[in-house]
C-alpha cells in the first residue's frame, strides 16, 4: 500500500499496543476518562443526554445515517450525537443495533461526556463537543486515538510470494475504494464504494469503505489514511479485517459480506425522473426478468426434486456434495486425506488427545511444522453429516480469540474431518475436576478464564452475524491455550439466530444434561438465555472445583447446594480450598458466585444477558438481585407440565432494571 502521512497520535498509539489480538474485539467501546460529569438521574445534561439518545433510536427507524443535537443551558454543553450503519445494511437491522446501543453505551461509558460504540459495521457516538460533518461546526476528524479492530487470524496463504502479491492486490483495491468513497463528484450522501479484485480461481477480494455522509472529500481521506495505517501494521495479510473510526471504516474479506451489488445511498429520499418511454422500457424488462424467473424456478424445482430422489435411496459421498455445498465457499481450507493421515501418524493411538461429540480427536503436525488438532467424525454417527456441515460453515467465519480456530476440513470418501488450531493446556475439566491439577488454577487464572469465556459468549451472541446459540457449553469444551486462556471450541450442535430472532425450539434435545436449562431440557426451548444458564453451571464449577452432579460430594446438585449456602450466609464454603487465602480475590469470588445464581434461576428474564456479565465483571457499580431458586435435577420433571415459563412468575422486574449504582457488599 502506499506511504501515507500518519497523525503523531495514531502513531504513538500504534507503538503503545501490541498490534495483534490485542487491537481485537474487545475495544468496541471509547469512553474517556478526561471528560466526565456527575452521573446523577436528576441533572440537566443526563437528562439532554437521554433526550439525545431517545431521538435518535427513534430515527434508526427510517434512516441508516442520523444526527441529532440538544442545545445546552446555563453552564451545560450542547450534547451532539448521531448514528451510522452500513449502507448496504437492512433497516431493521440498523434498528436493532440503535436500539440496543443506547442502551449499552450508559451501561459502558456511565458519566462520560464523550462516548463511542461500535457492533458489526454500526456506530453510534455522542460528545460534548461538535463531532457533525458540516463546515459550520469545522472539522468532523475529532477521532478518539483509538480504533476498533477486528480480523480473521488466518493467513491468505502460508506461501510468501503469494503473501506479498495478496498485500499488493489487497493495496490497490484499498486505494481505490476509498479514493471512489471520498471523490468531490459523488452526492454527499454517498459517501460508500465497494470493489472486488480476483486474486486467485477460487478466491475474490471484497472491500467496502465509508465516511459518514456530508463529509468532505480531504477529512474523508484523512480518516482513511488512519484506517489503513492500521491495516497495515495489523491485519493486511489476513483473509478479512475491517477497522473502523467513528468517521469512516473499511473492510475486506474473502467472501462477499455486503447485501447488494451497490449499496445505496444513506438517504431513503430517491427521485424519479418521470419519463413515460423510460417507464415503458423499464415495465418490459421487468416482465421479461419475471417470466425468465418462473422458467428458472420450474427447471431448478425439478433439479432439487430429483436431487432428494437420489439422496433418499443412496447417500453416496458424490450426492451429498449437493448437500454440503456451502463449505466449499466457507472460509477454510480443504486438506487431502492423505495428509492429515500423515499429520497423525496414521490416528496412532499415541496422537489420540480426547474424544468430541462426534468423534475423537487427534494431534498432528503438519509438514511446515504447525501443530494441529484433527476431529476425525465417527462414521457411525447418523447426525455426522449435518453436524460436520454445520460445524464448518459455522466456526469458519467466526473470528475471536476465545474460540477454537478453524483451519480446514478433509472430505473423501466416508472420511469427514475437522482440522483446528492446536491448544496445548487441553480441556478446562482435565485441570478443574482433578484434586492434584486444580492447584494449577489459582484465582488469577480463573478469573482470566471466566472472562474469556464470557467475551467469547458476547461475541457469539451480540457481535457474530448471524447470532450463535452454542447449546453444549461446559468444562469439556473450554480449550485452554498454553497462557491458559480460555478458548471455547465443539460448535457441532450450535444454532445459528437470525438478526431479529431471539429464541428458537426442536423436537430433538443435544447436549449435555447437567448444563441444559430447564426450558431447554424438557420443553426443547432455547435462546441466548439457554447459554447463560450453561455458563452460570460452569461459573459454579470453576468457583467449587466440584462437578453439578457427582457421587462423591455430599449433595445431590450443585446448584441447589450454592444456592441454599448463599441463603444461609454460608457461600463461602463452596469455594474451592485451594482459592481461600488471598483476602483480595474474595469479595471477587462471591460476586462470581452471585452472577452463577442470578444465571441458572428458573425465569429466564431474571437470567443477565452476556453483555451484563461482561459489565458486572469489570466493574463495582451494580447492585445485583436476589437469586432465586434454581431448578434442581428433581425439579426437571415436574416442569416438564408446565406450559410455559413467565417472567412474572418468578420476578416481578427484569434484571436490567434492577442494576442501579454501587455494589454494597
Amino acid at each position: 500500500m502506499s506511504s501515507l502521512n500518519i497523525p503523531i497520535y495514531l502513531v504513538l498509539f500504534l507503538i503503545s499496543q501490541s498490534i495483534s489480538t490485542t487491537l481485537a474485539l474487545d475495544d468496541y467501546y471509547y469512553c474517556p476518562d478526561t471528560t466526565t460529569y456527575n452521573n446523577i438521574t436528576n441533572t440537566s445534561y443526563n437528562s439532554n443526554l437521554n433526550l439525545l439518545l431517545s431521538n435518535l433510536s427513534s430515527a434508526s427507524r427510517e434512516h441508516l445515517f442520523y444526527n441529532f443535537s440538544i442545545d445546552g443551558t446555563d453552564n451545560f454543553e450542547t450534547i451532539y450525537g448521531l448514528f451510522m450503519c452500513r449502507g448496504d445494511m437492512l433497516s431493521v437491522n440498523c434498528q436493532d443495533f440503535v436500539t440496543r446501543a443506547v442502551k449499552d453505551i450508559i451501561l459502558l461509558c456511565p458519566g462520560s461526556k464523550t462516548a463511542v460504540l461500535w457492533w458489526d459495521d454500526c456506530m453510534l457516538r455522542y460528545s460534548n463537543q461538535s463531532i457533525f460533518p458540516d463546515p459550520n461546526y469545522g472539522s468532523t476528524i475529532n477521532n478518539p486515538s483509538t480504533p476498533f479492530v477486528i480480523y480473521n487470524t488466518i493467513p491468505i496463504t502460508n506461501n510468501e510470494h503469494e503473501q506479498r502479491r495478496f498485500k499488493q492486490i489487497l493495496g490497490r483495491i484499498m486505494n481505490n475504494v476509498t479514493a471512489q468513497a471520498a471523490s468531490d463528484d459523488r452526492s454527499v450522501d454517498k459517501k460508500i464504494a465497494i470493489r472486488e479484485a480476483k486474486f486467485s480461481a477460487n478466491t475474490t477480494i471484497y472491500a467496502l469503505a465509508q465516511c459518514i455522509p456530508h463529509m468532505s472529500s480531504k477529512d474523508c481521506l484523512n480518516c482513511f489514511e488512519n484506517a489503513i495505517e492500521v491495516l497495515n501494521r495489523c491485519c493486511d495479510g489476513y483473509r478479512g479485517a475491517r477497522v473502523q473510526f467513528p468517521s469512516c471504516f473499511m473492510r475486506h474479506e474473502v467472501y462477499h459480506f455486503y447485501n447488494n451489488a451497490k449499496p445505496p445511498a444513506l438517504s431513503h429520499n430517491q427521485g424519479h425522473d418521470g419519463n413515460p418511454e423510460k417507464e415503458v422500457l423499464i415495465i418490459c424488462v421487468v416482465v421479461a426478468i419475471v417470466i425468465l424467473l418462473f422458467l428458472l424456478s420450474t427447471g431448478v424445482f425439478h433439479l432439487l426434486l430429483r436431487r432428494r430422489r437420489m439422496k433418499r435411496n443412496n447417500k453416496t459421498l458424490k450426492e451429498m456434495n449437493v448437500d454440503l455445498s456451502e463449505i466449499l465457499t466457507a472460509e477454510s481450507l480443504q486438506y487431502d486425506f492423505s495428509t492429515i493421515e500423515a499429520a497423525t501418524n496414521f490416528f496412532s493411538m499415541e496422537n489420540k488427545i480426547g474424544v468430541g461429540g462426534f468423534g475423537d480427536v487427534y494431534k498432528g503436525e503438519l509438514d511446515n511444522g504447525q501443530e494441529i488438532a484433527v476431529k476425525r467424525l465417527s462414521r457411525r454417527s447418523s447426525q455426522g453429516v449435518e453436524e460436520f456441515k454445520n460445524e464448518v460453515v459455522l466456526v469458519a467465519k467466526l473470528q475471536h480469540r476465545n474460540l477454537v480456530r478453524l483451519l480446514g476440513f478433509c472430505l473423501e470418501g466416508e472420511e469427514k474431518i475437522l482440522i483446528y488450531e492446536f491448544v496445548s493446556n487441553k480441556s478446562l475439566d482435565y485441570f478443574l475436576f482433578d484434586t492434584k491439577k486444580q492447584a494449577t488454577l489459582d484465582w488469577s487464572v480463573r478469573d482470566k478464564i471466566i472472562k474469556g469465556i464470557v467475551r467469547g459468549l458476547v461475541y457469539l451472541h451480540e457481535d457474530s452475524r448471524p447470532r450463535i446459540i452454542h447449546r453444549d457449553l461446559k468444562a469439556s469444551n473450554i480449550l485452554l491455550d498454553k497462557d491458559m486462556n480460555p478458548k471455547i471450541s465443539d460448535f457441532g450442535m450450535a444454532r445459528i439466530f437470525g438478526v431479529d430472532q431471539i429464541e428458537g425450539s426442536t423436537n430433538i434435545i443435544v447436549g449435555t444434561y447437567g448444563y441444559m436449562s430447564p426450558e431447554y431440557a424438557m420443553h426443547g426451548q432455547f435462546s441466548v438465555k439457554s447459554d447463560v444458564f450453561s455458563f452460570g453451571v460452569l461459573l459454579l464449577e470453576i468457583i467449587s472445583g466440584k462437578k453439578r452432579n457427582n457421587k462423591e460430594d455430599k449433595f445431590d446438585d450443585l446448584l441447589i447446594h450454592a444456592w441454599r449456602l448463599w441463603k444461609d450466609g454460608r457461600a463461602m464454603e463452596i469455594v474451592d480450598p485451594t482459592l481461600i487465602g488471598d483476602s483480595n480475590s474474595m469479595s471477587k469470588i462471591m460476586r462470581c458466585i452471585h452472577i452463577g445464581l442470578l444465571c441458572v434461576q428458573i425465569d429466564l428474564d431474571g437470567r443477565p444477558t452476556t453483555t451484563l456479565i461482561s459489565h458486572i465483571l469489570d466493574t463495582n457499580s451494580a447492585i445485583l438481585p436476589e437469586p432465586n431458586q434454581p431448578a434442581s435435577f428433581k425439579d426437571y420433571s415436574r416442569l416438564r407440565n408446565i406450559d410455559q415459563l413467565t417472567s412474572n412468575s418468578i420476578l416481578s422486574s427484569s434484571f436490567e432494571e434492577l442494576i442501579t449504582e454501587i455494589y454494597p457488599r
